[in-house]
């Protein structure tokens, strides 16, 4: 495993589409119908068959499909001490509908405690082999923060935290922690999802902090701030990296803009090993911001779709690639799809087939990229 390239040349961001044994699984729980034990059997005969998969493409990147959560994000914060959920049927509105996503708040201070999700990689880790490493996904400290001071959050938050660098503290402390009990339990490739950069690039989401009498500049140092505190002290044999993303729910999207204006905080100073970046229509902007990615990390170009089943032309991605290799040397880029087929549960609007044909082609396009 430690010959292993992290990011692999040809990878991915980590959900899958629920298969249909695990949402009929998940609706019988959900009724009562079946225990507790019975639903987890099926989820990990579920995850079984998916990191197969994976290794039958070719993959030397294997995860559990992000199976054992409802949402890429607010799973993972309701493992954390402070932090309280319920379902009141509202959500975030996105471009072409509703994300329905449980209420998560605060109920007291911000701590670590033994997370699930370290249990959940521990049964992931199993699987390893000397071809293949376990990535495992949580969403960045900053999305832990933005989730606090929305507006629905933000009085609530302030019971218990003044201040937002007062909160920024507690969650970069916390992740410490959490990235300290990952790293015990053998994970060397952690991989922190991160919407809040790509929600505060374009002009909407500008004209939104103006409206609320926010300095978006203040926004850009906190998220930074915050990144970079939960990964002081990082081991040096830990790659871990960041996903930016501009949302993605049932194939639709929340936010559109260039990467420009956060290039000189994200892509600069995060210390995170590579990016992910979203790049696959023209809502991502062009390449040109890569000349501000810092020196020491590699990028992974998400220049394949998961929002629509439709696949692309190989020579079109190939093209694209060589024009990024003008901002970042091509030995560091890697390619993906632009985010994950299932952030949350309900999945993007294509068949299971065409995900395994998106992956297909991004691993056929890589070998011919870098020979």
């Amino acid at each position: 495993m430690s010959e292993l390239r992290i990011p692999g040349r040809y990878d991915f961001v980590g959900s899958f589409l629920r298969p249909e044994a695990l949402k009929k699984a998940k609706a019988l729980f959900t009724e009562g119908e079946i225990t507790e034990t019975q639903y987890n059997q099926v989820v990990e005969d579920e995850i079984k068959k998916i990191v197969a998969k994976q290794k039958e493409l070719g993959f030397h990147i294997i995860t559990d499909g992000e199976f054992r959560r409802s949402f890429w994000h607010l799973d993972f914060m309701w493992g954390l001490d402070g932090v309280a959920h319920e379902n009141n049927g509202r959500g975030v509105k996105f471009d072409a509908e509703l994300a329905l996503l449980d209420d998560t708040y605060l109920v007291g201070k911000i701590k670590a405690k033994p997370h699930p999700f370290v249990e959940y990689f521990k049964f992931l880790k199993q699987f390893e082999d000397e071809d293949t490493i376990a990535k495992y996904t949580i969403p960045a400290p900053a999305q832990t923060f933005q989730q606090m001071i929305v507006p629905d959050n933000y009085e609530t938050t302030r019971k218990f935290y003044p201040t937002n660098e007062e909160l920024i503290q507690d969650i970069g402390l916390a992740y410490q922690d959490i990235i300290k009990q990952f790293y015990e339990a053998g994970c060397r490739n952690l991989q922190l999802d991160d919407c809040t950069w790509g929600a505060i690039v374009g002009d909407a989401a500008k004209l939104r902090y103006k409206s609320l009498g926010i300095d978006l500049e203040d926004i850009k140092q906190q998220l930074l701030n915050v990144n970079n505190l939960a990964l002081q002290n990082k081991p040096e044999d830990m790659v871990i990296t960041s996903h930016i993303c501009r949302g993605n729910y049932h194939s639709t999207f929340f936010n559109s803009g260039a990467y420009d204006s956060v290039a000189d905080y994200v892509f600069a100073k995060e210390n995170v090993n590579a990016l992910f970046l979203e790049y696959d229509d023209d809502r991502s902007g062009g390449f040109k911001p890569l000349e501000k990615i810092s020196s020491d990390k590699t990028v992974v170009l998400g220049l394949i779709t998961t929002k629509s089943p439709k696949l692309e032309d190989k020579e079109t991605i190939k093209k694209r690639i060589y024009e990024a290799a003008k901002y970042v040397p091509l030995e560091r880029l890697c390619l993906s799809p632009q985010c994950g087929f299932a952030s949350c549960e309900i999945g993007n609007k294509l068949t299971e087939e065409e995900q395994w044909a998106k992956l297909a082609l991004v691993k056929e396009i890589a070998d011919e990229v870098w020979k």
